[in-house]
């Protein structure tokens, strides 16, 4: 684990492997850790970077207004500051978002990009109604066990949980381990909110491959098929059944399909 004060905010970041740079792009609620099952597919290809963005995980979480537009930024001067002048970019959910902003706001950073279980946002996208949406999204202050059941309801199909019933246990105890910071947490959602890329999907000029579960009850896979249309030439691909953690739902499929694209668009 390494510290760098980057856009004016100190960010925690690890590096992993050997070969191109890939960087890792977590979501709203997580942090670097949620990579921590699929790092062995990328590093004996690539060097990997993954970091806490700023209000998440051990990185500073400051009292002001974030955007998607900032945390790009961030994430661009971190890679600067690792000596990552260009990557390959792997973003999820809000990490998804990031990316977007990433290939939009810095193209030359951006070799490839992989656009998984995200949206476009704005008036055209996709939206999902229900109180475990509401309840998985909320500012407020949730015990470790309501975090954990709701997060575990929205993110997983009925029938992963149900055939893995030591998820939700195990994911309360993660949240009572490291509890949301209510104040990074609020702006994160903020920002997620605000989120509209819709119109300059055009400029994104790298190969992008969009990746999703048909099952996803948080993001709406028709926002994935928003996002290959009006991205020039992305290329889109839909796991069934798989929920919002696609990668952990349907592991093979998922690693195939990123390692396959990846590797068509390495040096």
């Amino acid at each position: 684990m390494q510290r760098a004060r980057v856009n004016g905010v100190e960010l925690v970041y690890e590096i992993h492997g050997t070969g191109e740079p890939l960087v890792l792009i977590h979501g709203a609620q997580s942090d670097r850790s949620i990579f921590s099952g699929m790092l062995t597919d990328f590093t004996d290809q690539f060097e990997v970077l993954t970091f806490d963005q700023r209000g998440s995980g051990q990185s500073e979480k400051p009292d002001v207004e974030y955007t998607m537009g900032m945390i790009a930024d961030d994430t661009a001067a971190l890679m600067d500051h690792v000596g990552f002048s260009s990557a390959h970019i792997y973003g999820v959910s809000m990490g998804g978002m990031i990316a977007q902003e990433l290939a939009i706001r810095h193209a030359t950073h951006v070799r490839s990009l992989v656009l998984g279980c995200t949206t476009p946002g704005g008036p055209k996208a996709v939206s999902l109604e229900g109180e475990a949406i509401q309840s998985s999204h909320s500012t407020e202050e949730l015990s470790a066990e309501e975090r954990g059941k709701v997060l575990a309801e929205t993110a997983f199909t009925k029938g992963y949980i149900q055939h893995h019933p030591e998820l939700i246990p195990a994911l309360i105890e993660a949240r009572r381990k490291q509890p949301l910071d209510p104040v990074g947490f609020a702006h994160r959602m903020q920002a997620v909110y605000a989120h509209d890329t819709y119109e300059r999907l055009a400029q994104i000029a790298c190969p992008t491959l969009v990746i999703t579960g048909k099952d996803d009850a948080l993001i709406a896979w028709q926002n994935s098929k928003l996002l290959a249309e009006y991205i020039p030439a992305a290329e889109l691909v839909l796991l069934e059944p798989a929920g919002h953690v696609f990668w952990v739902e349907q592991p093979a499929q998922s690693k195939a399909a990123i390692l396959g694209f990846l590797s068509k668009h390495r040096s």
